[in-house]
């Protein structure tokens, strides 16, 4: 399924790989994170299906612009390998440096960026493999 050199298949799979490696993750270490994150364990519960259909959206949207740029790099090398490359090089560029820069203004510690950037960094990796080997 192609429109426009965008295989709309393999980003729908990319984001259910993203979906599936945040819910792993965060399933085993919701501890952590939530003592990093400041949050009360017994505090106030938001709603969950709002917050999973926004995260799902979202990360829609991720493995999308991710197969835009994965597409750039030209016929036949859109591979697996170029996938995850890009995926580290958007992670290490973009998604890493923005969120500690943010954690530090906020004044969350390194626990917390830590916890969150590796996330990020398998959610890369999970769709840039997902596109390079479907092909965009």
């Amino acid at each position: 399924m192609q429109f426009a050199g965008m295989n709309y298949l393999a980003i729908l799979v990319a984001a259910i790989v993203a979906f599936v490696i945040g819910s792993i993750y965060y399933g085993t270490l919701s501890k952590p994170w939530m003592k990093a994150a400041r949050i009360d364990p017994d505090g106030p519960k938001p709603a969950i299906a709002p917050l999973m259909i926004t995260t799902f959206i979202l990360e829609l949207g991720l493995a999308f612009v991710t197969a835009g740029i994965i597409g750039h790099l030209g016929p036949g090398q859109v591979t697996p390998l170029n996938g995850v490359i890009s995926g580290l090089f958007l992670w290490a560029g973009i998604i890493f440096t923005t969120m500690a820069i943010n954690n530090r203004y906020q004044g969350f510690g390194w626990d917390l960026t830590l916890i969150d950037g590796l996330h990020w960094l398998l959610v890369m990796i999970g769709i840039g493999a997902t596109i390079g080997w479907f092909g965009v």
